[in-house]
């Protein structure tokens, strides 16, 4: 298959590119960096991208930023980089991307575990979680010409915890390689529809 992974330099999209490119020919796209280079807060960027890569097999999306703001601190402008990058980032890679992808691809977008379990200055990362699982189990069941869409919602990786550890106490961490697991099941399955979980 022809992969489009979206976030390839990142810890995931390494990890998934190691799981899958031994199978099938991966584009690395990233902002800055990889074969490909993508915007996905600009919808004109996502175009652009299709416009340059043409038909594909399947998409990988393993990037997306959020704000971790306190609550009490919050103003709408500290969600709003969730909102465009992360949530409407996925969102529009599948409602532009479904133009150009072959019969019977796949979208695998993600999310992440803070919509189920939620820590201190997470609220915007819950609440785009929450609305990316949403979205996919919605947008299953309309995908024209048997094109599949899922998410992955890993705990805490292995690999962040020197930063993040602080806000998962008492998590067990999943590595980078298991979660690639996810992404490849998703890729290589039959499901539609789906939130892959990684505990």
């Amino acid at each position: 298959m022809k992969i489009l992974l979206i976030g390839a330099s990142g810890t995931v999209g390494s990890a998934v590119a190691r799981e899958l490119e031994t199978r099938h020919d991966i584009v690395r796209i990233g902002r800055h960096s990889g074969d490909e280079h993508v915007d996905i807060s600009d919808s004109a960027s996502i175009r652009a991208l299709f416009e340059r890569v043409g038909s594909f097999d399947a998409l990988v999306c393993a990037a997306g930023n959020v704000n971790f703001v306190p609550l009490a601190k919050m103003s709408e402008s500290d969600l709003s980089l969730g909102l465009q990058d992360k949530l409407m980032g996925q969102v529009n890679l599948l409602l532009i991307g479904q133009q150009y992808a072959n019969d019977g691809a796949s979208f695998t977008l993600t999310s992440g575990i803070l919509s189920e379990e939620p820590i201190l200055s997470g609220v915007s990362a819950s609440l785009v979680n929450g609305a990316i699982d949403a979205f996919v189990r919605a947008a299953a069941i309309e995908l024209p010409r048997g094109m599949r869409v899922n998410s992955v919602s890993a705990n805490v990786l292995v690999e962040a915890m020197d930063k993040y550890a602080p806000y998962f106490r008492g998590s067990k961490p999943v590595p980078a390689a298991d979660v690639a697991l996810a992404y490849a099941r998703s890729v290589e399955g039959l499901h539609t529809g789906r939130t892959y979980r990684v505990l």
